[in-house]
């Protein structure tokens, strides 16, 4: 017997899952994610989403986790080197990435001269959120390999985040 064919250096094989057609009907196609940067206006719904998507955590880590202010919230729009993005399908927020190019603030566990002395640039996420209603559909997965593509884009070379223990489905 033969032994199966390996996939070349560097490459990966994955067998692609069987799909069967619901009878009479036509498969519905996956719904398009629109990325796009925060505007003002968008403020106050972006506040609601992320109440809805840290709802559960933010009960469970109030001892250690202070949760943001929406006065904070909205004052990071205006800071510098802090992209905000909003991922919508249609006219329903999805998720929502803030990250920044450099540390921000004083009030943080990251230690600046560990990624200095590995020649490190990183994309700071401060904030990553996915709809309760969207969790397990790969939105997280897609947000990540979006702040990569912006991280290579702003000549960064990783991606630091900060998840908290109880959050399940990060």
């Amino acid at each position: 017997m033969a032994a199966p064919k390996r996939p070349a250096p560097g490459r990966t094989r994955t067998p692609k899952p069987a799909t069967r057609k619901p009878r009479g009907k036509a498969a519905e196609p996956a719904p398009m994610i629109e990325v796009r940067r925060i505007h003002r206006r968008d403020l106050n719904r972006v506040w609601e989403f992320l109440k809805i998507s840290f709802h559960h955590v933010n009960l469970e880590t109030v001892e250690y986790q202070r949760p943001r202010t929406k006065k904070r919230f909205v004052k990071t729009y205006d800071e510098e080197g802090v992209d905000q993005l909003v991922f919508e399908v249609g006219d329903q927020i999805v998720a929502y990435a803030e990250c920044a190019h450099e540390v921000v603030g004083t009030d943080n566990w990251i230690n600046e001269g560990y990624f200095e002395r590995r020649k490190m640039r990183p994309l700071f996420v401060e904030e990553l959120a996915v709809h309760p209603d969207w969790n397990g559909r790969g939105v997280g997965g897609f947000v990540l390999e979006q702040l990569h593509h912006l991280a290579k884009v702003r000549g960064l070379s990783h991606l630091v985040l900060e998840v908290a223990e109880n959050n399940e489905h990060a």
